[in-house]
């Protein structure tokens, strides 16, 4: 098998296993909805991760630092990100608290940033759980604020539509790390991203 066949492979089983789990873990009365809704529901989903800049940062972010960590990490990291985000967004459908969302959510850019920034080349384990931990805290956010007509599913599969692509832009940014000032652009881009992370956090905490 072949290095794109075995990638291929990983994408369509994300995908697949991100569908049944918000068809089996969403109550079956949020399923039952009208076309007006589950339309609504995806517009919601895709516009949801382009209003915040921390959501948004971060996740162009996880495709960047896939790239300079190189494979598998390109592929596993923007896999592992959505996959792990619908179950925080099923548990913020449901009402489950998580508690400190909103500063999980910055506090994920302010990492990933300094993880570009430094170039960390951690085991791949470590950068999946640590991606993966990131995306409950943005897919419970992405759920608590699922809007009341909308269809939850459609909702959902919008959102984790919008972050697969602002993952992609990530690794398209990314693969300027080939040449010496692209590697430095990278780094300088992490170091915005963990600025603005930074930010949002020290607003959180009420310091401005």
């Amino acid at each position: 098998m072949t290095q794109a066949t075995e990638r291929s492979d990983y994408r369509v089983t994300a995908v697949r296993l991100t569908a049944a789990l918000l068809f089996l873990l969403l109550p079956a009365r949020v399923l039952a909805h009208t076309g007006e809704e589950v339309a609504a529901g995806l517009l919601s989903g895709i516009l949801h991760p382009l209003t915040g800049i921390d959501h948004l940062l971060a996740m162009v972010a996880v495709g960047i630092w896939g790239t300079q960590l190189g494979r598998p990490a390109i592929w596993l990291l923007p896999l592992t990100f959505p996959l792990v985000m619908s179950v925080g967004g099923v548990l913020g459908v449901r009402g489950v608290p998580l508690p400190a969302v909103e500063f999980g959510v910055a506090g994920s850019a302010a990492a990933l940033g300094l993880m570009i920034l430094l170039v960390a080349r951690p085991p791949i384990a470590v950068a999946a759980i640590l991606v993966g931990a990131f995306a409950i805290f943005h897919g419970h956010a992405h759920g608590t604020e699922l809007p009341g007509a909308a269809d939850p599913l459609a909702y959902g599969a919008g959102f984790v539509l919008v972050t697969g692509l602002l993952h992609a832009a990530g690794i398209a940014i990314g693969l300027i790390d080939r040449w010496p000032a692209g590697a430095l652009a990278l780094r300088c881009a992490g170091a915005v991203i963990g600025a603005v992370g930074v930010y949002l956090l020290l607003g959180l905490t009420g310091a401005w």
